[in-house]
């Protein structure tokens, strides 16, 4: 049970610290060192070893299936963290961060399904290569180097991540039944393409 309650507690801490990366994004308007001050949130999610689903994902076809569990318990996780942010950030005098979120969240809303997918399953294989390689990587600079640009480049594409889609439809105050089964579209998108490129990886060790 405390290993469960683990899985959920450092997913919380990773929807927390994704949100932190997202309140940045909102507050800066030039959006490439928007991109730029973003990626702290994936950085320390890895620094921690806290658990992001879009992190952990890509790992299934790694592990027995019980990984199952952990995934869906991270997911919860950064769901609860990223509600609590966005939420209490509404309490706060920064209104323009929520008129921004609403922007952004009505453009995804008003999206297709397919559009939203093919854009999750890329950025999902963005955010794989980025994970895996500060976790192999040697070089410091490299390592570092993979997180900044992994994040920038799904951000300044318009890649759809969805714990980053939980804060924003968060901070928006946007809860309706089209914006869960989009936001399951975005994390079976984000599923698929971190799996892609993980299985590519599987096949090199062997």
């Amino acid at each position: 049970m405390k290993k469960y309650l683990d899985f959920i507690i450092k997913g919380i801490y990773a929807g927390i610290l994704i949100s932190m990366g997202g309140i940045a994004y909102l507050a800066i308007e030039n959006k490439i060192v928007g991109s730029f001050i973003f990626s702290f949130g994936l950085l320390t999610v890895c620094m921690y070893s806290f658990n992001l689903y879009t992190g952990k994902v890509g790992y299934l076809l790694d592990n027995k299936l019980s990984y199952i569990i952990e995934l869906l318990l991270s997911l919860i996780g950064n769901f609860i963290g990223t509600l609590v942010v966005g939420n209490v950030m509404r309490l706060t005098r920064f209104s323009s961060y929520i008129e921004k979120a609403q922007n952004l969240v009505n453009i995804k809303l008003n999206d297709s399904l397919l559009s939203i997918f093919i854009l999750a399953v890329f950025c999902g294989v963005i955010m794989y290569i980025a994970v895996n390689n500060y976790k192999k990587q040697k070089d410091v600079i490299g390592k570092y180097m993979t997180i900044f640009m992994g994040v920038m480049a799904f951000i300044l594409c318009g890649f759809e991540h969805c714990v980053a889609n939980m804060f924003y439809f968060s901070i928006a105050g946007v809860y309706s039944f089209k914006m869960f089964y989009y936001l399951i579209v975005m994390i079976l998108g984000n599923s698929l393409g971190s799996l892609i490129i993980s299985f590519y990886d599987l096949k090199l060790k062997k």
